[in-house]
C-alpha cells in the first residue's frame, strides 16, 4: 500500500487484521512541497525510527494544501504537483503516503479530534515526527505540547524535526520559491538537492508553435511553478534519453493565454509525445516573459531564443541523447 486517500479509506484499512497498518506506524505530517533537503532529513528520521520499531513509515499530506484552502488564488505557487511530490517521497524510502482532503469538514476538527481520529484510531501511530511549530485543528488550537501530553497518556512518542541550514539560513519551500522567482537556479538546486525539475503529462496545445516554426510539447501547470520566462532546459524523455530544449513557462501573454503552462521546444527532436510523461529540468534563464505586438515579432524573438540557447549549450555542455 503506497498511497491511502482519505480518512475513510485509512480507517477501513487500519481496522482490518493483518493489513499494512495493523502494527501501527511511524508518521510525519507536512506539505512537503518540493521534497527539499530539509524534507529529506525529516523523511530519514521517520525511516530510521520505523526500522528501529519494525513498523511502516508514513508521510501525511493534504490536498489542497492548507494555505491554498484558506488563501485561494492568493496562495503561493507550488514547487511540485501532487504526483511528483508523491513519487519523490516514496523515492526516499518512505513506505506510504496518506493524503487527506483539506476541506470545511476537515478544518472543523478540534486538536483532540485530529489526534484521536487520524493519529490514534487511523494510523495507530507509535512515533510522530513534526516540527515544534506544528499547529493543527480548528483555530490551530493543537500544538507540539498537546501532542506530547496526549502521547504520554496514549503510548506514542513525539520527536521534533531536525533543521537543515545552507549558508546560515534554514532550507524551506518558501526560500526555494523566492530563489526561483529571482532566477537563482543554482541556489534553488542546492536547497532541493537537485536541479529544479517539473514532471508532467504532455497535452495538446493550440498548435500555434507549429505555424511559426517552433513546435512545442505542452504541460498544463495549474498552481504549479514560481518561474516565469524563457529558459534553457534539458528534458528526460519516456525512453530514458535526454534532449536539450528551450522552454517558456507562464501565461503566454502574446496569444492571450489564460492558464499557466509549460511549453518546451525540443532541439533536434522529431516525434510525438502526447499523453506521455516527461521531466523538464531548468538549466539557465534566457529572458523574461514578454507580450509582443504581433505574432511576427514573437516569431523573430523565438528564433533569437533558439540561437541564444544553442550558444549557451555549446559553452556549458549538451545533454542530448545521454542515457
Amino acid at each position: 500500500m503506497r498511497l491511502i486517500r482519505g480518512l475513510t479509506n485509512l480507517k477501513l484499512l487500519s481496522h482490518q487484521e493483518n493489513t499494512f497498518l495493523s502494527r501501527g506506524c511511524v508518521a510525519t505530517v507536512g506539505n512537503f512541497d518540493g521534497v527539499h533537503l530539509g524534507h529529506q532529513t525529516i523523511l530519514d528520521q521517520v525511516k530510521d525510527k520505523a526500522t528501529e520499531l519494525g513498523v511502516p513509515s508514513v508521510a501525511m499530506v493534504f490536498e489542497p494544501q492548507p494555505r491554498e484552502f484558506f488563501q485561494g488564488d492568493d496562495a503561493p505557487p507550488r514547487l511540485t504537483g501532487f504526483r511528483q511530490k508523491f513519487e519523490a517521497i516514496l523515492s526516499h524510502g518512505v513506505d506510504c503516503v496518506l493524503c487527506l482532503k483539506f476541506d470545511e469538514n476537515f478544518r472543523s476538527y478540534s486538536g483532540m479530534g485530529f489526534i484521536e481520529d487520524v493519529l490514534i484510531d487511523g494510523l495507530k501511530v507509535h512515533h510522530l515526527v513534526v516540527g515544534d511549530d506544528f499547529r493543527f485543528g480548528c483555530d490551530r488550537a493543537g500544538d507540539f505540547q498537546l501532542l506530547r501530553e496526549v502521547g504520554e497518556k496514549e503510548g506514542f512518542s513525539v520527536e521534533n524535526t531536525r533543521t537543515v541550514t545552507i549558508d546560515g539560513e534554514r532550507v524551506s519551500s518558501t526560500r526555494i520559491r523566492n530563489a526561483l522567482q529571482e532566477n537563482q537556479l543554482e541556489l534553488a538546486g542546492r536547497l532541493l538537492g537537485h536541479p529544479y525539475t517539473i514532471r508532467g503529462k504532455v497535452v495538446y496545445g493550440r498548435q500555434l508553435g507549429r505555424t511559426i516554426g517552433a513546435p512545442t510539447v505542452n504541460i498544463m501547470l495549474g498552481r504549479l511553478a514560481p518561474l516565469r520566462g524563457v529558459y534553457v532546459v534539458d528534458v528526460a524523455l519516456p525512453d530514458g534519453s535526454r534532449c536539450d530544449g528551450v522552454a517558456n513557462i507562464g501565461l503566454r501573454p502574446t496569444v492571450d493565454g489564460r492558464q499557466p503552462s509549460l511549453e518546451v521546444h525540443l532541439l533536434d527532436f522529431a516525434g510525438t509525445l502526447y499523453g506521455q510523461r516527461i521531466a523538464v529540468t531548468f538549466r539557465h534563464p534566457l529572458r523574461d516573459e514578454t507580450k509582443f505586438d504581433s505574432i511576427d515579432e514573437l516569431k523573430d524573438q523565438i528564433a533569437r531564443d533558439f540561437e541564444n540557447a544553442r550558444a549557451w549549450i555549446a559553452d556549458h555542455g549538451t545533454v542530448a541523447n545521454q542515457h
